[in-house]
């Protein structure tokens, strides 16, 4: 009998041994971190791709909310992070500096945009520059040439601060329902690939300019992309428009290692294309493009060099 069982245990030991392996569940980690920039407690969360074990190449987009948002909020009306994860990069939703008001609205300050930051003269480029450092050395498989830069509304104004005085961290951006607010003059180190997107029926932040969100004077969307076309060193009069059923794509491609995309949207108002309605009040979101789809597209093109 026991050197029937010890044959017994051998076979079944053998057997198990024969079973196919199952594959690991990935693991996924979506994490909130606090930072200390010049004495204020800074917010953010982080969620990292399924293969970031597997991988040293992993990108890094940082989503800045509109004024009066916040990241997770941001996470949840957009659908970032289900992107993020199937296309395989991280992705960070800091928090603007909250106001000491009622309302306690958190805002960005990008230039002549918007309250509270602008009023307390907050250094939020240097919050996002500590930012992309800590990430990249918390998470080494994060690639430094590959980090990218997305916004909305107040966000996408701060997108072109960022692309002014942190060229070197940030690879490319893409502002969404914004304009260039920057006061100072725009000094960047290298040329930045821009893609914009914006709505004709857009009242809070007018793609024509003008008085918007919080009372603000709004410069035309057009007056930023023209800086740019001329910090990108591309030919103004050198353009392709391509005109579709609920949208114009407008590309400068002879640009300077970069290039300028425009989606001007028929519909949607001030919102983020394929994304969610956050409340009752809010603008509905174009459905002639998938923002998040055409933001990757466009960043995968790019990295530092």
């Amino acid at each position: 009998m026991k050197t029937l069982s010890i044959i017994l245990g051998i076979f079944l030991v053998f057997a198990l041994s024969c079973q196919p392996t199952q594959p690991a569940e990935p693991t996924l980690r979506r994490t909130e971190g606090t930072l200390t920039v010049d004495g204020r407690n800074r917010f953010y969360l982080i969620n990292l791709p399924p293969n970031y074990d597997q991988s040293n190449d992993v990108p890094l987009v940082i989503a800045l909310h509109g004024g009066g948002g916040k990241g997770s909020q941001m996470e949840s009306d957009y659908l970032l992070t289900e992107k993020a994860n199937a296309a395989q990069f991280a992705i960070v939703y800091p928090d603007g500096v909250q106001s000491d008001g009622i309302l306690g609205a958190r805002t960005w300050n990008a230039g002549t945009c918007c309250d509270y930051a602008v009023e307390k003269n907050i250094d939020d480029v240097k919050f996002i520059r500590v930012l992309i450092d800590e990430l990249i050395k918390k998470y080494p498989n994060i690639n430094p040439k590959k980090v990218y830069a997305t916004g909305m509304s107040n966000g996408a104004m701060m997108c072109y601060r960022l692309a002014c005085e942190l060229s070197n961290k940030i690879a490319a951006i893409a502002p969404v329902a914004g304009t260039y607010a920057v006061t100072t003059a725009c000094q960047p180190s290298r040329p930045v690939p821009i893609l914009h997107i914006h709505s004709k029926l857009d009242a809070k932040v007018p793609y024509e300019g003008g008085t918007g969100i919080f009372g603000y004077y709004f410069p035309p969307v057009a007056d930023g992309l023209s800086t740019w076309v001329k910090n990108d060193g591309c030919a103004s009069t050198s353009k392709t428009v391509s005109t579709f059923p609920n949208y114009t794509l407008t590309k400068w491609s002879n640009c300077t290692n970069s290039a300028i995309e425009f989606y001007f949207t028929n519909d949607g108002g001030h919102s983020w294309p394929g994304g969610v309605k956050s409340r009752v009040a809010a603008d509905d979101p174009s459905t002639a493009i998938n923002a998040n789809d055409v933001i990757w597209e466009f960043f995968k093109r790019y990295q530092l060099p």
